[in-house]
């Protein structure tokens, strides 16, 4: 074996032995919440036009694009009536935390989708809202759970490390999206 092949042979088993070390770490590094082989439902109430919207999102292990299509226009701009697709994503993070609560509660939905013009004036309103909002983008959602204190729905959230989370307790609402993990 010449000199070259023996230096290659070395860098492999080396890589092997780290990748071998690494892989129970990494193992342990929490995943966003994926689809599984049930059927999920997720139950709204929208706090601004007061419709109700109870659905299977996931049936079988898959999307049904229907109530997607429904939970889009449910999830729209309330101000403009703009629909826009949402992540679903987030309605796997939102089904996540019930599971991890213990709990059927109805999700209060204070904001999801917001159209730029809407998150432009929002934004000339207060200093708390973004100007690349995720909620332009159809990955967040401002939310309660009927029942359950927004502190434990947002300790719920942080824990699972799927989303940015962030608490308005003078509002009673927590925000929850599908970027990366951080919060506020």
């Amino acid at each position: 074996m010449d000199r070259r092949s023996f230096l290659a042979l070395g860098a492999k088993a080396a890589a092997g032995i780290l990748v071998a070390h690494a892989a129970p770490a990494l193992a342990a590094v929490p995943t966003r919440p994926r689809a599984d082989k049930g059927t999920r439902n997720l139950a709204f109430y929208h706090t601004h036009t007061r419709e109700c919207l109870d659905i299977n999102y996931l049936r079988n292990g898959k999307y049904d694009f229907k109530a997607l299509q429904q939970i889009n226009k449910y999830l729209r701009d309330f101000r403009t009536s703009e629909v826009y697709p949402i992540d679903p994503e987030i309605l796997n993070i939102l089904w996540t935390i019930q599971q991890e609560i213990g709990c059927r509660s109805t999700y209060e939905i204070i904001s999801a989708y917001r159209s730029p013009q809407t998150n432009q004036k929002l934004r000339g309103n207060s200093d708390g809202v973004a100007k690349r909002s995720l909620h332009m983008q159809g990955q967040a959602v401002d939310i309660r759970l009927t029942g359950k204190n927004t502190r434990m729905v947002r300790d719920c959230a942080v824990a699972l490390e799927a989303g940015g989370v962030g608490y308005y307790a003078a509002s009673d609402f927590v925000h929850i999206d599908t970027g990366k993990f951080r919060t506020w």
